[in-house]
């Protein structure tokens, strides 16, 4: 099927229903298109956070398949040696590599950043996939918010950590975010939303959000040597979104996307030259899209440096004794 022409194609976006579903997938003509045409990602080393089911699974099955090397990180142990495994069998390949961290604990993530950075070879790839949408507010082992720990605060981290093997390989950084953050204001006043009664779709959509944020600041930063992208995988068929948001789901669960359709652009964004040369952007079915629907979310001037100012001060390294509280 041919793609769609930009005009058509902003127009379905603008639709939201037909855009983020399965349709706008079909329409757009990206079903049985590779997203590596030219196998640059061959040899690749990639790691996937959250890659134990859904998108993370179905972007790392893809990887592997494509001849990466491929890096999974997952918090259960018994989830990910079966997602590894399933891998192996359906790719064959012997290059599949399980790394068990929770990204909402900032020792973990250390950790996990000193495996990964010990070996010589550079990383071409690291996509901040994993996440959670909460019931209640919890607290992360530093004492943060759970949802902005998982989401920015330990992505942030294990990215500061990789920045060297990164750059070695030329390396390219990818932000899974969420249409939901259409709908958040960056609240730098109260980042971890200590003021605010606990709403998990809106902490999620704040987070995500700051993640956005987050890559064009990293870009604006560090571009240099390797190059950030966020990306909106649309509406997907997740054992998160069935758990988390039920009533979406029954909703929806026609028209959403299945974890490949989901994966697809995080994909091509590991290897396309168009996104090489476009970078620091929010990407959708392998095309750039608007950060912002509303005016009212727009981020003010110094907003974007004062985020990151603000995470690396939540992410150095303290004694216990030393440990501040979480700041809002």
């Amino acid at each position: 099927m041919k793609p769609l022409g930009a005009g058509l194609d902003w127009l379905l976006d603008r639709t939201v229903v037909g855009g983020y579903s399965s349709i706008g997938f079909a329409l757009r003509g990206l079903r049985g298109s590779s997203p590596d045409p030219e196998r640059r990602l061959e040899g690749a080393r990639v790691v996937v956070t959250g890659a134990n089911s859904g998108i993370g699974a179905a972007a790392g099955e893809a990887f592997a398949a494509l001849g990466a090397e491929l890096h999974m990180v997952a918090r259960d142990r018994g989830r990910g040696e079966r997602a590894a495994e399933r891998i192996r069998t359906r790719t064959g390949s012997d290059r599949v590599h399980l790394h068990l961290c929770d990204l909402g604990d900032l020792n973990a993530v250390r950790a996990l950043g000193a495996t990964l950075s010990a070996e010589p070879a550079g990383i071409d790839v690291l996509v901040h996939n994993a996440g959670a949408l909460l019931g209640e507010r919890r607290r992360s082992p530093q004492g943060h918010e759970l949802t902005f720990a998982v989401h920015v605060l330990g992505p942030f981290l294990l990215t500061e950590l990789l920045r060297p093997s990164l750059a070695a390989a030329d390396g390219r950084v990818i932000f899974v975010t969420s249409g939901g953050m259409y709908m958040a204001r960056l609240q730098l006043d109260d980042l971890q939303l200590e003021g605010k009664d606990f709403d998990g779709p809106a902490f999620y959509a704040h987070a995500k959000r700051a993640q956005v944020v987050l890559t064009g600041e990293l870009q604006r930063r560090f571009g240099a040597d390797l190059s950030f992208h966020a990306m909106h995988p649309g509406w997907v068929q997740t054992p998160g979104v069935k758990s988390s948001l039920p009533r979406f789901h029954s909703v929806t669960r026609p028209v959403l996307r299945d974890a490949e359709q989901g994966a697809d652009t995080i994909v091509w964004l590991a290897a396309s030259e168009q996104a090489r040369l476009d970078p620091g952007r929010l990407w959708m079915d392998r095309r750039a899209r608007p950060e912002h629907r509303a005016p009212w979310t727009h981020e003010r001037p110094g907003e974007a440096s004062e985020l990151y100012e603000i995470c690396a001060e939540l992410t150095a390294e303290r004694t216990a004794a030393s440990e501040p509280g979480p700041r809002t």
